[in-house]
């Protein structure tokens, strides 16, 4: 539920983009002795924040930052929260270097985009910070050998409302964000966007929309059916809500993409595909895996898997994806009680397309 429905959200910036800003900060004092009040960094999709640094401190050889992070309206349990980045000279020739610091996580399990034993700094905050040390770097004409230990004071406990200890990361939080910006979570603004989405589709004649769970799948689909931007439908995980208000507003033809991990929930007759309100049922996939013919080391090694990502691995040449695809596309057939042709498009993590059904 949103804060204040009645007006436009504020967006707010991710931990990957606060923690970029606490490791210029802290890069530049550690450059040129002063730390600055404000530093202003670089996102993905052109957008440069200015962040006010609340916390600044020199130890010896290292320098520290803070920021405090501001989750916009979205409710976010990290909304508040100190992000510190360490900064001292690495070692020539060996680049930057993450650490984990008290409050942020390590990662221990496999299935996640970041390796065992690596602090839980997903790759795109961690591009943002590499590419924030080497602009300094270069501007005072220095090597971009960098050690950075980010740490969030309280992070352990914050992390324990989250579903890092189930995920193996332990210790604490994630700095995470693809475009280092949070759209704020809000179920009835964003169920009425899709709503309007609809509509406006209708409105002009559309025969074929397609809806997304996220950036990486919308670009997808948008590419595989070369789709314009009033036909793509920003579903994120409400697919239950969409599917619903198009039995009853219907467009011929409907595609749903997105990745593995959201097509294995709706594959599982869920509507919702939040972490917090349904979780992928490994014993499930398990079956599925074993239907396929997969040999008992397998079918054991999926049911106590750890992330979908991580069955996907262990399927190996078993057409999983396109097994999802098929009950996926069943599930929502059976939610728009006929009328509309449905197609399904799952899709990877480097945005490409694993399976479709129809096929």
């Amino acid at each position: 539920m949103s804060r204040k429905p009645d007006r436009r959200l504020r967006r707010g910036w991710t931990t990957g983009a606060c923690a970029t800003a606490a490791v210029r900060g802290a890069w530049e004092a550690l450059l040129t002795g002063a730390f600055p009040k404000t530093v202003r960094i670089s996102l993905p999709r052109g957008d440069s924040p200015v962040f006010e640094l609340v916390e600044t401190r020199f130890d010896g050889d290292s320098a520290t930052a803070g920021v405090v992070k501001d989750a916009g309206d979205d409710p976010d349990v990290t909304h508040g929260a100190t992000i510190l980045a360490t900064l001292r000279r690495g070692d020539s020739g060996t680049g930057v270097t993450f650490r984990a610091g008290a409050g942020v996580g390590t990662v221990t399990m496999p299935g996640l985009p970041v390796a065992i034993g690596e602090p839980a700094v997903n790759p795109a905050p961690r591009a943002m910070m590499e590419a924030a040390v080497a602009e300094l770097a270069a501007a005072h004409h220095v090597a971009r050998d960098a050690e950075i230990t980010l740490s969030i004071p309280g992070g352990e406990a914050i992390a324990a409302q989250t579903w890092n200890p189930r995920l193996g990361i332990v210790g604490g939080l994630s700095i995470l964000g693809t475009t280092g910006i949070v759209v704020p979570y809000s179920c009835s603004a964003w169920i009425q966007s899709i709503r309007s989405g609809i509509d406006v589709a209708r409105a002009r004649g559309l025969t074929h929309v397609a809806a997304a769970t996220g950036n990486t799948s919308e670009r997808a689909v948008a590419a595989l059916h070369r789709l314009d931007e009033t036909a793509i439908i920003d579903m994120g995980d409400f697919v239950g809500g969409m599917l619903k208000y198009l039995r009853d507003h219907p467009i011929p033809c409907v595609t749903i993409a997105g990745g593995f991990a959201k097509m294995v929930k709706l594959a599982q007759g869920h509507g919702d595909l939040h972490s917090s309100r349904s979780q992928v049922d490994f014993g499930m996939l398990a079956d599925w895996v074993g239907e396929l013919g997969a040999d008992p080391q397998t079918v054991d090694a999926v049911r106590h898997a750890n992330t979908a990502a991580q069955v996907l691995d262990l399927a190996g040449e078993w057409p999983l994806p396109a097994l999802v695809a098929r009950r996926a596309r069943a599930v929502g057939l059976a939610m728009l009680a006929g009328g509309i042709a449905l197609e399904v498009v799952v899709v990877d993590r480097a945005g490409r397309i694993a399976a479709r059904s129809p096929e």
